[in-house]
């Protein structure tokens, strides 16, 4: 979410909830509703507090999903570059290179444009399909080869891992349920705030009342969906820098090992031709 969205957001449910405290203070006994003010604070604290405990643990679940989903991609990356250096001890190194090259390229230009929009779902990377079909074919007869056909296969494991964790979090983990019980304690502590309208104090007061209270519930809310959408763009969202910087270092690497043949994809991972 963008800061322009959450500040228009901000502003509206501070100007509805202001709104209706100063119109319900209009005609509001001077004291407020409460006869006894001191229970009635204790009430709203206990209220309060219910609302914060609950928000706390939500943040901390949500939180611990954006950084796994952090760390997915970083593993993701590391894994795509560690996997390049294997290829050069099998004998399609070139087509494995050139391959991996590819999958990156469509995991910064495919995969994280769905990740944004949310249309992702459960889909496999068809250059990970390529290079499977590539090794599958591959004859390891050295024993150096037997080594790296035996390790590639084991990062092929951890990269998918951690594509899996990168995915995880496009999709959400906060339940529908959770949404509502968070709704509706929020919604009962402004209805609660409404019985403090009093019409012996300033209407400044008043307002700054509600809106002190309104602040700190809404923004607590945007905080949550932030975590909870870690790929939409905005403040805080996840980018593919650990992959972007992992094609870098891949194309330092195939200069370097000799290797010039042409990739076969676009920049943004579709198949040339």
């Amino acid at each position: 979410m963008s800061l322009l969205w959450a500040f228009l957001i901000l502003v509206a449910a501070n100007a509805v909830t202001i709104g209706a405290m100063l119109a319900v203070r209009r005609r509001a006994p001077d004291g407020s509703f409460f006869e006894d003010g001191d229970r009635a604070s204790g009430v709203f604290g206990v209220l309060a507090t219910g609302f914060a405990i609950f928000a706390g643990f939500v943040i901390f679940l949500a939180f611990t999903q954006y950084d796994n989903s952090r760390s997915g991609a970083e593993a993701e990356a590391l894994v795509v570059a560690q996997q390049f250096e294997t290829a050069q001890f099998l004998p399609t190194r070139a087509e494995l290179s050139g391959r991996l090259v590819c999958y990156a390229r469509s995991v910064v230009g495919q995969e994280w444009p769905r990740m944004e929009d949310g249309s992702i779902g459960n889909t496999l990377n068809p250059w990970g399909v390529a290079m499977f079909r590539t090794i599958r074919g591959t004859d390891a007869k050295t024993p150096a080869e037997q080594s790296a056909y035996d390790r590639w296969h084991d990062q092929t494991s951890a990269r998918e891992e951690a594509r899996r964790d990168r995915l995880h979090g496009a999709a959400g983990i906060i339940p529908d349920s959770i949404w509502l019980v968070l709704f509706l304690t929020a919604g009962v502590v402004f209805a609660y705030m409404l019985f403090f309208a009093d019409s012996g104090e300033r209407a400044r007061s008043q307002a700054m009342l509600m809106g002190s209270a309104t602040t700190v519930v809404t923004v607590t809310l945007l905080a949550i969906v932030a975590l909870d959408n870690p790929y939409h763009p905005g403040v805080g969202s996840l980018r593919p820098i650990a992959m972007e910087r992992t094609l870098e270092l891949l194309g330092q690497a195939r200069a370097a090992v000799g290797d010039d043949a042409q990739v076969p994809c676009d920049e943004d991972g579709d198949p040339r031709g």
